[in-house]
């Protein structure tokens, strides 16, 4: 007869097994803690930036809980340009692998791959049937889950806009970091509605702090945005690889918005983060854009040295995970 309860004695040393389940414990918990994200993209446009800024994520993907991969053009970008990036993901993933098991796989970041609005809002609220990206949005921020759902958008907004005009609901549960100046000029209608439709939403824009990832901070040495690549990213692997044919040296406009999520407290984002600082205004309760001190700015970017200080801390992070792959 089995016996129902198991002698801890007879199975090891009490102390082995505290540490076993303290071990376990810390394990749930961190898996609990991942950021649930969402990227919006505009990969494959006439920037190659985005694909920088998605092979950079690929390599941290073990540290979040991702969910979707939009492509948001408008012009060029299409989904097939997100696929390319994981193709080159799928390579590197065995030894990726051997570094953390909470890597994704490559057939997972596919299932959750959609194309966004191709073409811009052109009208002052979004009409028609919405995208299959404004509708992965709803589907994620209605889950059960008592993380925010952060997107980060790179590209177009207009799934953002589409996805709130049809289930405004979804904005408790919603957190959006937007790489703001893209979609002042090319998806005005659409940033113009989140805006002011949306006063409440939780919303960063990022209008000129994100230019601190590739302006000033420490460039002497390998730090330059030349010399970074050509000496810890060149030739790693197939993403590094991919990341040198698209271009060469460090922009990475985007960029930002993840390390935004690597680094400080994304809950206030008046603190102190790789992805910068930003200050509240008077629009809304939860709405943050560039502090405007002059002694932050970068040249004429406001703010951009909220970013720009950390440059030696976020490369050398980047560099380390670079070195997985060689």
């Amino acid at each position: 007869m089995i016996q129902s309860k198991i002698n801890i004695r007879s199975v090891g040393s009490p102390r082995i097994w505290l540490v076993f389940i303290t071990l376990l414990y810390f394990s749930f918990s961190a898996q609990a803690q991942k950021h649930r994200v969402i990227i919006s993209t505009d990969i494959g446009g006439s920037d190659p930036d985005d694909y920088q800024s998605l092979v950079h994520l690929m390599l941290y993907a073990d540290t979040l809980d991702m969910v979707g991969l939009v492509s948001s053009p408008p012009f060029q970008g299409r989904k097939e340009h997100i696929l390319e990036v994981i193709n080159a993901y799928e390579k590197d993933y065995p030894k990726l692998k051997l570094v953390s098991s909470d890597y994704p796989t490559a057939d997972y970041l596919r299932s959750i791959t959609a194309q966004g609005a191709i073409d811009t809002q052109n009208s002052i609220q979004p009409q028609g049937e919405i995208s299959e990206g404004a509708q992965l949005i709803i589907k994620e921020s209605k889950k059960d889950d008592n993380r925010p759902l952060y997107v980060l958008v790179w590209g177009s907004i207009t799934d953002i806009a589409q996805a709130l005009k049809s289930a405004p609901e979804i904005k408790s549960n919603l957190r959006v970091y937007s790489i703001g100046s893209w979609n002042t000029v090319q998806d005005t209608s659409a940033r113009n509605y989140v805006f002011d439709e949306h006063p409440d939403l939780w919303f960063i824009e990022s209008n000129t702090t994100f230019r601190g990832m590739y302006m000033g901070g420490f460039q002497e040495k390998d730090y330059g945005n030349l010399s970074f690549i050509s000496s810890h990213v060149k030739d790693f692997g197939a993403l590094g690889e991919l990341f040198f044919q698209k271009k060469p040296d460090i922009k990475m406009g985007d960029t930002p918005s993840l390390l935004y999520l690597l680094d400080g407290d994304p809950a206030d984002p008046e603190s102190e983060s790789w992805g910068g600082r930003y200050a509240r205004t008077d629009h809304g309760p939860n709405y943050w854009t560039d502090m405007q001190d002059p002694a932050l700015a970068e040249k004429d970017r406001p703010g951009a040295k909220t970013v720009s200080k950390w440059r030696v801390n976020f490369l050398d992070d980047w560099k380390l995970r670079m070195s997985y792959l060689k």
